[in-house]
């Protein structure tokens, strides 16, 4: 798994009491009770559940738990949901709010965040060969494109293309890395373009909660790159459609810089 440097927290063992306060202060549940040598101690589970936001600083009495920067594998919004339905479902709808409260300052967070050899995941040089055989004749296609404009800045919420839509938020990058986004994605869909890692993120929230108030989408697609920052866009649409206060179906499609697709289900 690829590390990053981020904020996460860390639990100083020579003041925890093993007291277990911090557990519940924790919406991601990302800290667990061990037995140790020298008694309970708390740690995190793993890196992936915790988000550094430091909901958990507040609750330790002692004063342990402290926000630092280190290498850490990114956070993980999906795992973490998985985690706390397992082991502690009454917790879900507080880390969903959680999320939701703080999800452009954790956008923020995932888009400044470093590689491990200081360089930004998003921002890595990578080159590779297909091997492949490919015929030398260029294939045409169709586009599937019924609008514009197509960027988030430019499209004002009563546009007529989103009403009713089934609409797909793209990442910059993914037009470049999915070939097939045109046939396999767009068809018959309102599509916005926006950029969590170079755009200014700060009015996004606002103006997506706007667009979905307005056009009263019917479905939703979230489409990204694999890369740290680009689930930015993920967090920014689900606090908008939360702030929005209505329910609407969400799909997020991750895409590899090498085109693999994934597609997960987060709202039905």
């Amino acid at each position: 798994m690829v590390k990053i440097i981020r904020k996460i927290i860390n639990i100083n063992e020579d003041l925890c009491t093993g007291c277990g306060s911090c557990i519940p202060g924790c919406p991601e549940q990302a800290i667990q009770l061990v037995e140790t040598a020298r008694g309970m101690k708390a740690r995190i589970v793993k890196d992936i559940y915790c988000d550094g936001l430091g909901a958990c600083l507040g609750a330790c009495p002692e004063g342990a738990i402290v926000i630092e920067e280190r290498d850490a594998e990114p956070y993980n919004d999906d795992a973490t949901i998985k985690r706390i339905q397992d082991i502690a479902p009454e917790m879900l709808e507080l880390h969903r709010k959680h999320i939701a409260e703080h999800a452009e300052e954790l956008a923020a967070m995932q888009s400044s965040s470093s590689h491990e050899c200081g360089v930004c995941p998003a921002s890595q040089v990578l080159q590779w060969t297909d091997k492949a055989v490919k015929s030398e004749t260029p294939i045409f296609t169709q586009s599937e494109l019924r609008q514009w404009p197509v960027q988030l800045q430019l499209i004002p919420p009563s546009a007529p293309f989103l009403k009713n839509a089934d609409l797909i938020f793209v990442a910059d990058c993914v037009p470049f890395a999915y070939p097939a986004l045109h046939q396999d994605l767009l068809r018959k869909k309102a599509v916005i373009v926006c950029c969590p890692k170079l755009d200014d993120t700060s009015t996004y929230t606002s103006k997506i909660a706007q667009i979905i108030k307005t056009a009263k989408p019917k479905s939703i697609q979230i489409i990204h790159m694999t890369v740290a920052c680009c689930f930015g866009l993920k967090l920014l649409v689900e606090d908008a459609v939360a702030q929005s206060g209505l329910k609407i179906p969400i799909e997020e499609v991750i895409i590899s810089i090498k085109g693999d697709k994934n597609v997960v289900n987060i709202s039905g």
